[in-house]
């Protein structure tokens, strides 16, 4: 072939992969992204391979380059998924801290808003906190 037929279906095969990528949603790009650093892991492998087998000083740094880069790349699509992965976790609490569940859900937003709901049901009535021994509790109290 050519050197102009190449760069025709050089061009060409950008403009088609732009189309293809702009045209996939978003919910997906997470998915294609994981199979895309699959690729590069095979990407990877073959440039090892193929330095492997060299039998110059050229080759030899080609091929390392070939590593190098393949190495940054498939790390990197790596560390992108899981940041977008990350973006669609539910933010973790810890077991302490108000709202984690199983508990009052006072001053986690949706009640007074002060949080002073959840004071005042953990604290006991003023009534039996200042009877004494023998006082009795008001039940039954005349």
């Amino acid at each position: 072939m050519s050197s102009t037929a190449w760069l025709t279906v050089f061009v060409l095969a950008v403009f088609l992969g732009f189309e293809v990528i702009s045209k996939v949603s978003s919910i997906l790009h997470t998915p294609l992204m994981s199979g895309a650093n699959a690729v590069h892991g095979v990407i990877l492998v073959g440039a090892i391979i193929a330095t492997g087998s060299t039998t110059s000083n050229v080759q030899l740094v080609i091929g390392l380059l070939a590593i190098v880069l393949a190495t940054v790349n498939m790390v990197g699509g790596f560390a992108v998924t899981d940041r977008m992965l990350g973006m669609f976790a539910k933010p973790r609490r810890a077991p302490g801290d108000p709202g984690s569940g199983g508990g009052s859900r006072a001053g986690s937003g949706g009640g007074s808003g002060s949080g002073a709901g959840a004071a005042a049901a953990a604290a006991p009535p003023a009534s039996s906190a200042s009877s004494g021994p023998g006082a009795s509790s008001g039940k039954g109290a005349k």
